[in-house]
């Protein structure tokens, strides 16, 4: 999942216009307007707390839109590992407009890097084994895009973006279509070549779902057994995908049974926001 210029630009200006009603940034800030109008400043960004960092392109769209004349200077990349007090990034220039774009270009960090930080833990677990942790569609209205590509900087894996570039036929679109088999039948009707994937809660509907031809086949809520057992009957036959309820205590042990992915809502909705500072060290 890679972020396109437009997407950053158009996510940046909402962003702004929340915090300034619309306004531009001089007349929409009315605490920056406290400050003398010429004052210019220095700051730095750090984090309080260990993390992957993830948000670069929209701190630099912030402070562009807010005043293209203020100084960035990046210590870090998207997808790099940051301890506690370290240094992200600093800002020189007029003052009022680094405290205008702070919190906005803080939001977008402290997020991003919560969700490139849970990916960060997962793909630790699983590293060494043939299991890709993937993400979901259980994302932050409006932030989808930028979640998943924060997936990837963290080491993860991106499933289908949207309802548009795969199938995932779950169980009530099973039980509106008559079964498994007619809804696989449909799907590679409409859409032949589209991925084909369908979620199963049991051996029974797994052997339908591979007697059906589908591409990936994901494990609702399996138990280790029943995902040793899915596996063996597989025999290769169609990717595997293990979900629901899924911890880092078990993650390893799905992995070492042999499926390709595990899905995890968690990446991207079970979230908490790292914690960013920013702090004037010089006025000038």
């Amino acid at each position: 999942m890679n972020l396109s210029n437009e997407l950053i630009t158009q996510l940046v200006t909402q962003a702004l216009a929340e915090d300034l009603d619309g306004q531009s940034p001089q007349e929409g800030d009315i605490t920056a307007q406290l400050i003398p109008q010429d004052q210019q400043a220095h700051a730095n960004v750090i984090t309080r707390e260990a993390a992957t960092f993830c948000g670069k392109a929209l701190v630099i769209e912030v402070f562009k839109q807010v005043d293209p004349s203020v100084t960035l200077s990046f210590e870090v990349e998207d997808g790099e590992r940051v301890e506690p007090d370290q240094l992200l990034f600093s800002a020189k220039g007029n003052a009022r407009a680094i405290l205008t774009a702070e919190r906005t270009a803080l939001n977008f960090v402290q997020t991003l890097s919560a969700t490139a930080s849970a990916a960060h833990t997962y793909a630790q677990v699983l590293a060494g084994s043939n299991t890709k942790i993937l993400d979901t569609r259980k994302t932050i209205p409006g932030l989808r895009a930028l979640q998943k590509y924060a997936v990837k900087c963290g080491g993860g894996h991106n499933h289908r973006i949207g309802l548009f570039d795969a199938f995932l036929i779950k169980e009530n679109h099973i039980a509106a279509c008559g079964g498994i088999t007619a809804a696989v039948t449909q799907a590679r009707a409409n859409h032949p070549n589209k991925p084909v994937e369908v979620e199963v809660e049991n051996l029974t509907e797994l052997d339908e779902a591979l007697a059906a031809g589908s591409d990936i086949i994901m494990l609702d809520n399996f138990s280790l057994a029943d995902v040793a057992t899915a596996v063996e009957k597989n025999a290769g036959k169609a990717k595997l995908e293990v979900s629901g309820n899924i911890t880092l205590d078990t993650l390893k042990q799905y992995a070492n049974v042999g499926v390709d992915f595990v899905s995890s809502g968690a990446l991207t909705k079970h979230i908490e926001a790292i914690d960013l500072s920013m702090r004037f060290i010089k006025m000038v």
